[in-house]
């Protein structure tokens, strides 16, 4: 049988301390060398309401980018016109 599903995020869990299901806020808490570790906050009160464990990082994190804008390279002088 083949895996149909890849990997489950949650929209909603119930939340004790509001006592109904509320929308959660998913935040990274460690990157480590085997996955990473995220923790479910509730939007309501901002209580944990659970972890995840992401092996091998997650595929629809956008590519980082550079810290800062690269330079056009320069081209040495006498060459150009």
């Amino acid at each position: 049988m083949t895996n149909q599903f890849g990997a489950f995020t949650a929209s909603e869990l119930y939340c004790p301390k509001c006592r109904k299901a509320q929308p959660v806020r998913e935040k990274l808490l460690l990157v480590l060398p085997t996955g990473e570790l995220h923790d479910y906050l509730c939007t309501g009160c901002g209580e944990s309401l659970g972890k995840r464990t992401v092996s091998g990082g997650s595929p629809a994190r956008p590519p980082a980018r550079p810290s800062r804008p690269l330079r056009p390279a320069r081209s040495p002088r006498g060459l150009l016109g």
